[in-house]
């Protein structure tokens, strides 16, 4: 265990590289927005549930982690009050209510978690950035399929077939692939100083 974590010491997360400004800040959180908008454009509808397979917890995952905790959990509540506003970022171009905003709660809280777990040191390296992952995919999860299960008035054994089920596989590899992602964007941030 390292010392950051007894102590509770943040540490550096990537989006720190960028001087502070509140210019940066904003860009920031907007590009975290952007690219969470950007990925939820690769969007498989399945017929059977209101939920498609995307790209979106992919972006969260990556934007939890490197903004830390005020700017993901800020570029997340921008992601969701833009779409509910009208910009189409939501999946397949999507905007306003749809019983899958659930999830998009789940992003601002699952962000908040991973800009934390990365401001005391989640993100430096795979074996402590994937369990984070796949953490902030159960906090997705668990806000998603309950508003799931509430706004569609179905029992919970359906809200899971609908809203959890179909998307383990892919929700697994997309924590990998964030988990793998993060320590090595972290290793040519440092070889580049």
């Amino acid at each position: 265990m390292s010392s950051n974590t007894l102590t509770n010491r943040r540490v550096r997360v990537i989006a720190d590289v960028f001087p502070e400004s509140l210019v940066s800040a904003v860009a920031l959180i907007v590009g975290g927005a952007a690219l969470v908008g950007l990925l939820a454009q690769v969007s498989i509808p399945l017929g059977f549930t209101p939920v498609p397979v995307t790209g979106q917890t992919l972006g969260v995952l990556i934007v939890g982690s490197a903004l830390g905790f005020s700017r993901a959990s800020a570029s997340m509540s921008l992601y969701l009050l833009a779409g509910l506003a009208g910009v189409p970022w939501f999946a397949g171009g999507m905007s306003g209510y749809a019983p899958s905003c659930g999830y998009i709660v789940g992003f601002i809280l699952a962000s908040a978690f991973l800009g934390r777990a990365a401001e005391r040191g989640a993100s430096g390296s795979v074996l402590r950035s994937v369990p984070s992952m796949l953490i902030a995919e159960a906090i997705i999860y668990i806000v998603g399929v309950t508003w799931l299960k509430i706004d569609l008035g179905v029992s919970w054994s359906t809200a899971l077939s609908l809203g959890f089920t179909p998307f383990i596989a892919g929700d697994v590899i997309k924590a990998a692939i964030a988990g793998c992602l993060l320590p090595t964007a972290w290793n040519i941030v440092k070889k580049s100083k």
